[in-house]
């Protein structure tokens, strides 16, 4: 071999031998971005402007893949649990769909409805109801011309779905002003009832709930729905009749 033939021997095994390194440094680089990266899992963002409220909808869904180690709990949420659910708030197009902004599914029957009351925290509830517990709603009435002055039951085993903290409130008594302590109730009614409660929640001089054993079934309809001075052995006064 002459020498020009073992220069060109030693020049291809020196690019043989950077290429190597050059190939050895890619390939921890690549290595490293991996290890930085993580695993990545599917989420899910607005594939346009959506309003709030709006039904989430397969089209109205892109995927998309982010690194694990860099979203929260709330954003990984599979398709199924978001398709036909509603968002709280606006999104523009790009925003990542996440658990906070659905809003909660309802637990209403096709026939509830739900309203809410406010109720003294007092004599109303005193601490004592909880979400899920069934309460019957009692209602006096002092002051509604044409109906005596009585304690009626609106309706009996109402489902209570929420209560909210106690809360102050400024009522007029009179010429003068006085604050009560509330608590918001939310219940859940038949359209009818609904419209009873709330008639009872506008002219009745107190709206009461009244708590009822857990798991309560026996029958009831042996109970009192309305009671007066007749009960006590004197005369009912209809409103105005003095």
């Amino acid at each position: 071999m002459n020498p020009r033939q073992r220069r060109g021997v030693l020049f291809m095994l020196l690019a043989v031998l950077v290429a190597g390194g050059v190939f050895l440094v890619v390939l921890q680089y690549l290595s490293s971005v991996a290890s930085a990266v993580g695993p990545t899992t599917t989420v899910y963002r607005a594939s346009g402007p959506l309003p709030a409220y709006a039904t989430l909808t397969p089209d109205a869904l892109v995927e998309d893949e982010v690194p694990t180690r860099w979203l929260s709990d709330s954003a990984q949420v599979p398709l199924e649990d978001l398709v036909d659910r509603r968002v709280g708030v606006a999104l523009a197009e790009g925003t990542m769909v996440t658990a906070d902004m659905l809003v909660p599914p309802s637990d209403l029957s096709p026939t509830e409805r739900e309203i809410a009351i406010e109720v003294d925290a007092v004599t109303g509830i005193a601490g004592r109801v909880e979400p899920g517990d069934f309460v019957d709603i009692y209602a006096v009435f002092a002051d509604v011309p044409g109906l005596p002055q009585q304690v009626r039951v609106l309706v009996r085993s109402v489902r209570v779905v929420t209560v909210a903290g106690e809360r102050t409130v400024v009522q007029e008594d009179g010429a003068a002003l006085g604050e009560q302590q509330v608590i918001p109730v939310t219940l859940a009614l038949e359209p009818n009832d609904a419209l009873a409660v709330t008639y009872a929640d506008a002219f009745a001089a107190e709206v009461r709930l009244v708590g009822l054993p857990a798991g309560t079934a026996e029958d009831r309809t042996g109970e009192q729905d309305r009671y007066d001075a007749g009960q006590l052995g004197g005369q009912p006064i209809p409103e105005g009749v003095n």
